[in-house]
């Protein structure tokens, strides 16, 4: 299960040069999105994201139903 942390904003350790250690804790704006580090090897951008995301849309039945995963055997 993710931490709390994890859902709300991440935390940043900073060492500075003078070895003092600072901690900021950093939350997303209403509807960002963090990207793992896989995923944003292929998408330089949120225009990139965005479009992806649309094809993909685009390729969903077009009816009020919501689209749920189906278990793979």
């Amino acid at each position: 299960m993710e931490s709390i942390t994890k859902l709300i904003g991440v935390d940043i350790t900073i060492h500075q040069a003078d070895e003092t250690t600072v901690v900021q804790h950093f939350t997303l704006e209403d509807g960002a999105v963090m990207l793992d580090p896989d995923v944003q090897e292929y998408f330089p951008n949120g225009e990139a994201v965005n479009q992806a995301l649309r094809t993909l849309i685009s390729l969903f039945p077009k009816n009020n139903e919501s689209i749920t995963p189906q278990s793979v055997e």
